[in-house]
């Protein structure tokens, strides 16, 4: 698997060779975005979350498969293939070499978009944590220009997962401002145009890489990995590596209204720690919240460069549901099955919000720890049951779900995965059937795609 974090530097166009039979219906277009550079001159980055972002298109169509990559053209990838010199911060890397060469560095925001996509609308974007997002053609994926940045709501941290409001259509996502006291600002966004809908405080601030969204409420899951933001102008550590695991605090359940931004709920459990929600939804004056759930912040370290590739266990969450009182803020949590996942996915547009079945993620075969994730999982939240697909030396990555077009069920459809074989050291584009999970094609990558994080399909 040590394929999957090492560096593609050919940017191809291919029409890939289909084994098996896709759906007829199936037409449009997958984007995915991840890492794909993972050293500059002498230098390496230290964390899988570092790597140079590049783009994978696969675009379907009359049971073909064309697809192309291309990296992001940002400063950040100029300075590290051009010039060989790391000149912007990342998760885990810092520009400079030495204590001296800090002093003289003048900050910088890195525009190294390499987490997740927005698809349609005219708002073609990758996107990553900071509030730096990176146009690009969808056609062909060359680099538009970064999107212009909005001083009405400006900070330093925001989310790669805005969500779509299921009543109102808007952009929902928020941007975390350090300060004296920090503010998480959630803000809905119509087009261009931005409006505040709630600024909750915190003296330490949290790392939230995603966040909940239900018909009525927005939901901020504070984990106990915290900062103090003064760390990041005296300690001169890399942005991850502020942070602090505080379990005495516990996890914070913020409940939002998305009508006038108030507080409808504020409690807390015991300390956990998740990268990803899987959904959320409303029900009888409780907000039901489902979490790829974590017992604590060592998976951040799990992802440093040097453990993957040597081979460290690997932390596992589990999907576990919050459930919080809406009268008094109580939250109490199970877990929805013992079969880990990761990189949930859902039915979005029909249940994202809403009551719901069905999720799809990657996880580890028997619970494995030794080896990086290496099966796709479906799972029954209602039942608990799990489904899984596995074959010996190949890693799965996000499962993205596609809808049949006349779906009658929530899983009437499809499931797409890029999957690496270790052996061969090429990758594909796996198409499972969504309700049985058997395979129905895969389509031959003429390289090894390295592990990426998120995709987004649009119909055409």
């Amino acid at each position: 698997m040590r394929a999957g974090f090492t560096s593609l530097d050919r940017e191809v166009v291919a029409e890939l060779a289909v084994r098996g039979e896709l759906p007829p219906w199936l037409s449009g277009t997958l984007v995915r975005n991840g890492p794909a550079k993972f050293e500059s001159g002498d230098r390496s980055f230290r964390h899988w979350f570092d790597g140079q972002a590049m783009l994978h298109r696969f675009a379907f169509g009359g049971g073909r498969v064309a697809y192309r990559n291309r990296f992001l053209e940002t400063p950040s990838l100029r300075s590290v293939r051009d010039r060989g010199r790391i000149a912007f911060g990342e998760f885990a890397t810092d520009p400079c070499r030495s204590i001296f060469a800090r002093l003289f560095a003048r900050s910088a925001t890195s525009a190294n978009a390499n987490v997740n996509v927005l698809l349609g609308d005219d708002r073609d974007q990758a996107l990553t944590e900071t509030p730096i997002a990176v146009r690009f053609d969808p056609d062909t994926l060359a680099t538009v220009g970064l999107t212009p940045s909005d001083d009405t709501i400006a900070g330093q941290v925001t989310t790669a997962h805005p969500h779509v409001a299921p009543r109102t259509g808007d952009l929902v996502n928020y941007v975390l401002k350090f300060g004296r006291r920090s503010l998480y600002q959630v803000y809905r966004q119509r087009g261009d145009t931005r409006e505040l809908l709630a600024a909750v405080p915190a003296d330490r601030p949290g790392y939230l890489h995603s966040f909940a969204i239900t018909e009525r409420h927005v939901v901020l899951v504070v984990f106990p990995f915290v900062v103090n933001p003064m760390s990041f102008l005296l300690r001169g550590k890399p942005f991850i590596e502020n942070y602090r695991w505080r379990p005495e605090l516990g996890t914070r359940f913020v409940v939002l209204s998305q009508e006038d931004g108030s507080v409808v709920a504020d409690g807390r459990t015991a300390a956990c720690f998740a990268f990803h929600h899987v959904n959320a939804y409303d029900e009888d004056g409780r907000v039901v919240v489902d979490i790829c759930s974590y017992p604590d912040a060592s998976v951040v370290d799990a992802l440093y460069l040097d453990r993957v590739r040597g081979g460290a266990e690997l932390p596992l969450a589990f999907p576990t549901r919050y459930t919080v009182d809406l009268v008094g803020g109580a939250v109490r949590a199970r877990r929805l099955a013992d079969e880990a996942m990761e990189l949930p996915r859902i039915s979005y547009r029909a249940h994202n919000g809403r009551e719901y079945r069905c999720a799809y993620g990657v996880g580890a075969h028997g619970n494995a720890r030794h080896d990086f994730l290496n099966q796709l999982v479906k799972l029954d939240v209602r039942s608990g049951r799990t489904t899984t697909w596995h074959e010996p030396g190949r890693y799965p990555g996000e499962p993205v779900f596609v809808a049949a077009p006349d779906a009658r069920a929530e899983d009437d459809g499809v499931v797409l995965s890029v999957v690496l074989d270790a052996a061969a050291g090429r990758s594909c584009l796996l198409v499972l059937d969504a309700t049985t999970f058997t395979e129905l094609a895969r389509a031959e990558v003429p390289h090894a795609i390295p592990f990426g994080f998120h995709g987004q399909f649009a119909a055409r």
